[in-house]
């Protein structure tokens, strides 16, 4: 349950007092072996599911992480995996019988106990390129594991502008909108004029020579004269979807 959820149980009466009180422990940390402190209520805090960043740990902790994690909470997001160990923690959700939600060309893995029920609210993801996918789809699983659905399109960006028209008419029921985009990271910019919904601008690190590795797009998207276009850092899909989901959650909550 997230706070807004325990909430409205104790005013209906459907939870007492002392469970409320219990759920909505804010500093409840779980100690793994010496080397980890696992947030185990920053779902019910923030309705951020806890994340893993696995490029700089070893397979071992990140299983032990993971286990760890999923016997306190319903999800765990693994990001940033390296290729040899993918593999391993595909079958080690096997083993530990959840389910494993994987994207296209990403190196992000959503372990869930169940299902996620899409209750929240609705993101829109749109990349420039092909290139960009792998990080669009980390934002994906994010905002899956945040319960929102998503609306994707890829390779629309601006070396072919009319892709973008007939994308954007699909989009106009989503909450918040998403932008993955490398080489000078135009499309965000473009997206954020013809729209009046929240924008995140993900530079990628694809581009050639001067302000390579996402450089260029990042500055490009920081100087935007549009107003209502906010930039995650480069690559930063999880930080995307996490910040669009918690737009879209709100605003659902709002209506309701």
């Amino acid at each position: 349950m997230e706070i807004h959820e325990i909430l409205e149980s104790l005013k209906e009466g459907k939870i007492s007092v002392s469970n409320a009180k219990k759920l909505l422990s804010l500093y409840s940390i779980e100690k793994i072996e010496g080397f980890a402190k696992i947030d185990i209520n920053r779902r019910k805090r923030r309705g951020i599911p806890e994340v893993i960043f696995a490029e700089t740990k070893e397979l071992k902790e990140i299983k032990e992480i993971a286990k760890k994690t999923l016997e306190k909470t319903d999800s765990v997001v693994v990001s940033r995996l390296k290729k040899q160990d993918r593999a391993k923690i595909l079958a080690f959700a096997k083993q530990l019988k959840v389910r494993a939600k994987t994207g296209k060309n990403s190196s992000s893995i959503l372990l869930v106990k169940k299902q996620p029920k899409f209750h929240g609210g609705m993101v829109g993801i749109i990349t420039a390129g092909t290139s960009d996918i792998g990080i669009a789809e980390e934002s994906r699983l994010m905002c899956e594991s945040m319960n929102c659905k998503c609306i994707t399109s890829y390779d629309v960006g601006v070396a072919g502008i009319q892709r973008i028209f007939p994308v954007l008419k699909e989009m106009i029921d989503v909450d918040c909108i998403i932008v993955a985009a490398g080489m000078e990271g135009a499309l965000a910019t473009l997206v954020s004029t013809l729209v009046d919904i929240p924008v995140i601008g993900i530079p990628t690190s694809v581009g050639y020579g001067y302000g390579e590795k996402g450089i260029a797009a990042l500055a490009s998207m920081l100087q935007s004269c549009s107003l209502g276009l906010s930039v995650v850092n480069i690559d930063n899909g999880i930080a995307a979807g996490a910040i669009a989901a918690n737009i879209a959650n709100r605003a659902v909550r709002k209506n309701n």
